[in-house]
């Protein structure tokens, strides 16, 4: 089978289906409990059923697809209420702390490499896309880069492994322009730039309670999830808010 959208080397090809798929289920446009037709995956790419089983199972391991034998692959529910609790509770305990460590250390403090990635956002803005798509790889991009920059590969193994901006992005599109993102990575980035520890920690707390404000909202609306998804959510409320 031919594959022109794909290109001739495999890696391009799953790199494609890859990009397609998680875009799609991150959009909801494949929602959850669908099952995934690996014939009809890639007759619509126009690529052989390799690269779609490849990508399959790296979709698996973001947590995205599950797979049980007789059914094949099917997409995951989105968070409930304590799943994005539970979320939170690790961001909160790793993320504040990365952000400390990192502006402590003058000789390998990553400010310079932030702006950069606050530029290079600014600049995908402007030249348009999947909006959606940007703010996601954004944050995604921008918080790696203070995990890494704490040179401790556990906390970013830990982190890599909830895939915490996929879930987040799939319950819910918080931030449609990009513009409450730039706006609250841009004070973690200046009190890290300024090697101020106590403001960089703070900046970075506040934009993780803001981040679950925003993503628990979906759990008040019964239109969206339900009476007992919303009565879920107000029960776990307190313990995260405290």
């Amino acid at each position: 089978m031919s594959e022109p959208t794909g290109g001739r080397e495999p890696g391009g090809a799953v790199s494609l289906v890859y990009a397609h798929l998680r875009t799609r289920i991150v959009n909801g446009e494949i929602p959850p409990g669908t099952k995934i037709n690996i014939e009809s995956v890639a007759r619509s790419l126009e690529v052989s059923q390799t690269p779609v089983r490849e990508t399959l199972q790296k979709l698996e391991a973001d947590g995205l697809l599950d797979y049980s034998p007789g059914r094949g692959y099917m997409t995951t529910p989105v968070l409930d209420a304590e799943g994005l609790e539970s979320l939170f509770e690790l961001r909160f305990l790793i993320e504040p702390w990365s952000t400390r460590v990192v502006a402590e250390d003058r000789i390998t403090n990553p400010g310079r490499r932030l702006r950069a990635e606050l530029e290079r956002f600014e600049a995908e803005i402007s030249e348009g896309g999947d909006l959606r798509q940007l703010v996601l790889a954004h944050d995604s991009r921008f918080h790696g880069l203070i995990l890494k920059a704490t040179g401790n590969p556990n906390v970013c193994q830990a982190f890599e492994q909830s895939q915490a901006h996929l879930h987040l992005f799939r319950l819910s599109p918080v931030d449609r322009d990009g513009q409450i993102a730039l706006r609250e990575h841009t004070r973690i980035v200046e009190a890290i730039a300024d090697c101020d520890p106590d403001a960089a920690e703070e900046a970075m707390r506040a934009h993780l309670q803001q981040s679950y404000e925003r993503s628990a909202h979906v759990f008040d609306s019964e239109s969206l999830g339900g009476l007992k998804r919303a009565n879920a959510y107000r029960a776990h409320r307190h313990r995260i808010l405290r």
